[in-house]
């Protein structure tokens, strides 16, 4: 093989509720939440394991939905986990969406998120590869009314 295999350690999805924006129970909460439950239910590495993220961002608001559903932060401190930006930088302790997301490298509903993960873990990312040996990356697609989580490694 060309490039080490990379290991898809867990997925989840997940609607637990209305498959609207405007009818969950906690409006706080969102599919984001629904996937992030089920990826960790189905593994034993948890957020601290996690070297980077590559979070939606089709609507900018879900990439910080996605912070707090995953579990990199308390809910309701998204605010103070990115401020100032150093904490999500490209040498960052949680690089985050480190091809600029779809915001700066086109929207393709999730796919170059997962594509960037694979490449920051593969050491192939040049002028934007992560400074820290990342064996960990968590993918969020989605978020609001529908949503998939991705947990991948080097493993």
């Amino acid at each position: 093989m060309r490039r080490h295999p990379l290991t898809v350690e867990s997925a989840g999805t997940g609607i637990f509720e209305r498959a609207t924006w405007d009818q969950r129970t906690d409006l706080t909460t969102m599919a984001a939440h629904d996937a992030a439950q089920t990826l960790w239910e189905r593994t034993d590495l948890r957020p601290a394991d996690v070297d980077l993220a590559q979070l939606y961002d089709g609507v900018s608001f879900l990439t910080v939905i996605w912070l707090e559903a995953l579990g990199f932060c308390e809910r309701g401190k998204v605010g103070d986990f990115v401020e100032g930006g150093d904490r999500i930088a490209l040498d960052g302790e949680l690089p985050l969406n480190t091809s600029g997301g779809q915001l700066s490298a086109g929207r393709l509903h999730g796919l170059g998120f997962l594509h960037e993960a694979c490449v920051q873990l593969w050491g192939e990312a040049g002028e934007r590869q992560a400074p820290l040996h990342s064996e960990i990356a968590a993918v969020g697609v989605g978020g609001g009314p529908v949503a998939g989580a991705m947990v991948i490694s080097t493993r």
